[in-house]
């Protein structure tokens, strides 16, 4: 009898305690929402356990309140944004169930602050995202997270989406999120997992006998991709979302170099090339340094000292040798192109991944790595060329400790177990990093970017293979062209940790790069995941090969090579989802007229990929961003 009081108290203390101070909703559900998609809320389900997983609550109060904005104002209707203020509650001294808070001003959320708990406010309305173990929610909740498969957020937790009003009598109502306001979240949710991370905390403000944490100034943006339900109906696929701490409305001003803060313009132009250079300007003759080293001449292709090459005035995408080249270049080639790399060019400073402590340009491959101690070990021996008179997958074999030669023991994943048998979703490095504790100074984003791109393409952008990894059945993947990925097999055995006890994955790589005396081998490189080596063109050896789930080619440089031409053509005769990787959007442009041409139509659409090297590449012509798997498309998805 006590141990039933007992729990009888624990349930009533979670709904109705210290904590969040509103109490449960009244059977608010979003099937209930008129045209919903199971699709969006799935996803939304999705995103609020990847933001669950990170655990903001750690360090975050409902003190802290943060400023959000989701797009262009021009994106919501009213042409304001639903919400701009969020708190964290229910985070380790304050109790009840977690969750967060949106409101529509910060005034609003500064109204309904009380000591450990949300104050109801008469007239104050806010979103509600609160997670509740599965015994608490009621009826219509629970069949919906049974007929729609839902993902739980963490053990038996699952999120309940409501709008909360307070009344002038202190009582509370509840109503359905519109399909905007849960747009809205869903932005919120995938930018807030990738940036809550960063917060520093400052130690010189706030009481020093508190213990409450003070975090310096911040903002950060971020793209998210909307799922595939928002891309169809509205017509784009990725949308900025910027995160501000303490909450700013509008305007973000540039800090002194001495703050945490860094700002992001929410305009899609970087300001300093905001305005419209003169037509003397674009043909000048102003010598722009790009960095060290030798560039190539877009016109001409001579090659010349990055010191006297010249851009264009408008777009700064395009290196010249000279005035010459340059007025030549832009009257038969570049004036139609200067727009679109103009576009270009402005996504630079959102495709930096600045939440790394590293350096992330190497100009000089072997230098960067020596910064790092890690030049001419383990892994580490492909990213430059000292090695490259010995074959791909031919360097001597180390031990796993030794294959992240030169990094310490807590720099690099070890085999830690997670419970519960489910394949770990991810929306990114920060939630990746995270979760395996490493450090933010830690290189091994620039390898892992291979072996986590591919989990993502298996468990993120395709259906039918993650279906298969959830019953616990095996998904062959035929990967074409490897190169330096033949010699980071250790690297690959981080997808068998993911998958957490689930399904199992055999990866066929096939190209002309796989040495002859490693063709035939079969790699075991943990319990889950086996790699088959392959050597010869995909069309010509796929006869041999079993029948695969998805395709996939890592930095494929379609528009490059020849034999692709074959490989695209069986693709398309198999019907079979195929994904690719490129480093630049100019790639991704030219691969488009590549597919059309074998008949082949981009199904998922050229998106920034969230695992895509944070080590940016500089183009020998051009001044695009160019990351290592930098955007992922698909056909026949």
């Amino acid at each position: 009898m006590d141990v039933h009081l007992k729990d009888l108290f624990t349930r009533y203390n979670v709904q109705f305690g210290s904590g969040p101070g509103i109490g449960p909703g009244s059977g608010t559900c979003l099937l209930k929402i008129d045209k919903i998609a199971s699709g969006f809320i799935e996803s939304m389900f999705r995103a609020s356990a990847a933001l669950y997983r990170t655990n903001p609550w750690m360090r975050l109060r409902s003190t802290h309140l943060f400023g959000v904005r989701v797009g262009k104002d021009s994106d919501w209707v009213g042409k304001k944004q639903p919400f701009s203020c969020v708190q964290f509650v229910g985070g380790c001294a304050e109790g009840g169930d977690l969750g967060f808070h949106l409101f529509r001003s910060e005034a609003d959320a500064k109204k309904c602050l009380g000591f450990n708990e949300t104050v109801r406010v008469p007239g104050v309305e806010f979103l509600r995202v609160v997670y509740e173990v599965e015994v608490l929610l009621v009826g219509c909740n629970r069949r919906m997270v049974k007929s729609l498969s839902l993902e739980a957020s963490g053990g038996d937790r699952y999120s309940l989406i409501d709008v909360a009003r307070c009344s002038t009598m202190g009582g509370v109502g509840f109503r359905n999120p519109t399909i905007e306001e849960l747009r809205f979240v869903y932005g919120f949710m995938k930018g807030m997992c990738m940036l809550h991370s960063l917060l520093e905390e400052d130690r010189d403000s706030g009481p020093k006998w508190s213990r409450v944490i003070t975090f310096k100034s911040f903002i950060e943006t971020v793209d998210v991709q909307w799922p595939m339900e928002m891309v169809s109906s509205h017509g784009f696929d990725v949308v900025a979302v910027t995160i501000t701490h303490p909450p700013s409305n509008n305007v973000y001003k540039e800090k002194g170099s001495g703050t945490r803060t860094r700002t992001r313009t929410l305009s899609p132009t970087p300001s300093k090339y905001s305005d419209s250079p003169k037509e003397e300007e674009v043909f000048s003759d102003g010598i722009v340094n790009w960095g060290s080293g030798n560039r190539k001449c877009a016109m001409c292709e001579d090659e010349i000292n990055v010191e006297m090459s010249i851009s264009c005035g408008r777009c700064r995408g395009v290196v010249y040798c000279g005035d010459v080249c340059k007025r030549n270049h832009s009257k038969e080639i570049h004036k139609s192109m200067c727009g679109l790399y103009t576009a270009m060019m402005e996504r630079g400073e959102e495709l930096a991944m600045k939440i790394f402590k590293f350096p992330c340009l190497a100009e000089d491959p072997c230098k960067w790595l020596e910064t790092l101690g890690t030049h001419r070990k383990g892994m580490w021996r492909r990213m430059c060329n000292c090695f490259s008179h010995c074959p791909f997958g031919m360097l001597p074999v180390t031990s796993f400790s030794d294959s992240w030669g030169g990094l310490s023991e807590g720099e690099y994943s070890c085999d830690l177990s997670i419970s519960g048998p489910t394949p770990i979703l991810l929306s990114g490095w920060p939630e990746y990093y995270n979760l395996r504790f490493l450090p933010l100074s830690s290189p091994v984003a620039t390898i892992l970017s291979y072996p986590l791109t591919l989990y993502h393409i298996l468990m993120t952008l395709n259906i039918s293979s993650k279906s298969l990894f959830l019953e616990d059945k095996e998904v062959i993947v035929h990967y074409l062209g490897p190169e330096g990925e033949l010699d980071w097999m250790p690297a690959f055995a981080e997808i068998g940790y993911l998958l957490n006890g689930l399904g199992n994955l055999q990866i066929v790589m096939v190209g002309p790069e796989v040495p002859p005396n490693l063709s035939g081998n079969v790699l075991g490189i943990s319990s889950r995941v086996r790699v088959n080596f392959v050597s010869g063109v995909y069309q010509d050896e796929v006869t041999y090969l079993p029948s695969p789930d998805v395709v996939v080619a890592l930095n494929c440089g379609l528009e490059s090579y020849a034999n692709w031409g074959g490989a695209l053509d069986l693709i398309n005769s198999m019907n079979v989802p195929a994904f690719f990787t490129e480093a630049s959007e100019i790639s991704c442009a030219n691969v488009k007229q590549v597919l059309r041409d074998a008949r082949l139509h981009i199904t998922h659409p050229v998106t920034p990929n969230p695992f895509r090297s944070p080590l940016s590449n500089q183009g020998l012509s051009n001044n695009l961003p160019s990351y290592s798997n930098g955007f992922v498309f698909g056909v026949n998805t």
